[in-house]
């Protein structure tokens, strides 16, 4: 009986012991698997914090050397050519920006399907040959229009009998060097994706400062005027499709030259996937002519000078956040691609916070400094002048906040194939939503109401970009 009773016991004690060490182990395993989560969690965390700080920055650089040559250019055409060269180069920026735009389409929608399939470990150099013949199919109708119908379309922009002649001179030279545009604009987005951003951006700033250098040549020792300055910026592209054309000569290069057989579907989704991008500069352009054929009415030709010099300067800081896009897209296409939400996640984070503090500083700097930054652009001390863009740029620039976070989301959603609204918030910034503003405000309140108009237009359209944004995230697993 006692044997019984002892082996019973010795048998609840062992099973006690083997009970709570096997809770003790698993608790234990629990606690490694955690450590171990979290880890990884930190380690993925600081690698895409790395990725992130690597490609935006070298975007950033690459967009300033872009908006150096912007301002520059600005500066010596309004020492040459005084307030009309000035109105005239804000005329003839529009053909610029929606050739720089379908440019941009063609590249980063490319690109962007490009980094997905990359992503995916499947063949992605079809998408750089579609990108390749879309961008030749729109070089060569830009080209016929700057042969055959660049006076009509001057005119159709607002130039005037102080203005046509200059005008012409610059959009017919930069329409005949299309086809090098368009092929850099392609270069830089496939060279960016294809985990190359420092040669992108080298190819970038070569061409910014080549710019520089041949706009002070063209347009003081030879005085050619526009036309001078619009060679300069053909020359200089050239210059830096040679540079990235360095890429081709690395083994690590996923795209190349080869036969190809092209299908309407992906050349299809190379337009969709960049319409966000298309819209954006659009947004731009349409907002300019038609703020320039409004200012016309209400302040002539030097309403239309200080509009140049506001939006010049404004070009600055957009070109800042589309470098912050543009290098956050193939970062969440990439995280996309490899189904990793927290990869996409964390990089919009990142991207919305830089843009965010970028706004304050440059607001703040604008404010401060609108009266001197005004007069390096008034070579003529013109009192309307500088009265009209000081006002405008300490209005002008508060939509730059909201515009900047709108940036980041058309980029966002064009990262994780959902084009269709990063191109529906292009089209109510491009048109539906400003122009109807302009025409309001500018009745009501003359120039402030044509300053305020962007204000409050990007600011509607920020608040609904937000809604969309946090839907989406939702769906992210």
């Amino acid at each position: 009986m006692y044997h019984v009773l002892l082996v019973f016991l010795f048998d609840g004690i062992q099973e006690f012991v083997t009970t709570r060490s096997i809770y003790h182990i698993t608790i234990l395993c629990e606690v490694e698997t955690y450590k171990k989560k979290c880890y990884d969690y930190i380690m993925n965390k600081r690698e895409i914090r790395k990725d992130f700080a690597k490609y935006v920055s070298l975007s950033i650089l690459g967009m300033l050397s872009f908006s150096g040559f912007v301002i520059i250019d600005t500066l010596f055409i309004a020492a040459a050519l005084g307030s009309n060269g000035l109105a005239a180069l804000n005329i003839s920026i529009a053909v610029f920006s929606i050739l720089q735009g379908v440019g941009l389409m063609v590249g980063i929608g490319g690109a962007t399907r490009f980094g997905i399939l990359q992503s995916e470990g499947r063949n992605a150099n079809d998408t750089f040959m579609h990108s390749l013949a879309l961008a030749g199919f729109f070089a060569l109708i830009l080209v016929m229009i700057g042969a055959f119908f660049t006076p009509s379309l001057a005119q159709l922009l607002g130039a005037n009998y102080a203005t046509l002649d200059m005008t012409v001179e610059f959009i017919r030279t930069i329409l005949l060097f299309s086809p090098a545009m368009m092929l850099n604009n392609v270069l830089i987005a496939f060279v960016r994706n294809d985990n190359n951003p420092k040669l992108s951006m080298a190819g970038m700033v070569a061409g910014s400062l080549s710019n520089i250098v041949l706009d002070y040549v063209f347009l003081f020792p030879l005085g050619l005027g526009l036309f001078g300055a619009a060679l300069a910026t053909g020359i200089s592209v050239i210059l830096s499709i040679g540079i990235l054309s360095l890429h081709f000569t690395k083994g690590q290069n996923h795209f190349r030259l080869a036969r190809c057989k092209l299908h309407l579907k992906k050349i299809w989704d190379v337009i969709i996937l960049g319409s966000s991008t298309l819209v954006g500069e659009l947004a731009f352009a349409i907002a300019l002519i038609t703020f320039n054929l409004v200012i016309l009415n209400l302040e002539g030709n030097i309403g239309v000078a200080a509009f140049g010099i506001v939006a010049n300067i404004a070009v600055v800081a957009l070109n800042v956040f589309v470098g912050v896009a543009q290098g956050v897209q193939p970062l969440m296409s990439k995280g996309h691609g490899l189904r990793d939400s927290q990869m996409v996640k964390l990089n919009l984070k990142y991207a919305t916070a830089l843009v965010f503090v970028l706004t304050m500083l440059v607001y703040t700097v604008v404010s401060i400094f609108s009266a001197p930054i005004v007069a390096a652009f008034n070579s003529e001390g013109n009192v309307t002048l500088a009265q009209l863009a000081v006002n405008g740029l300490r209005i002008y620039f508060i939509g730059l906040i909201f515009a900047g976070l709108n940036m980041i989301v058309s980029a966002f959603f064009s990262a994780v194939d959902n084009p269709e609204k990063g191109l529906f918030i292009s089209l109510l910034r491009s048109c539906v939503v400003i122009i109807p503003m302009l025409l309001v405000l500018s009745t009501l309140w003359g120039m402030n109401g044509v300053w305020f108009s962007f204000v409050f237009t990007e600011l509607i359209i920020g608040g609904l970009a937000v809604i969309f944004v946090f839907r989406k995230l939702r769906e992210l697993k």
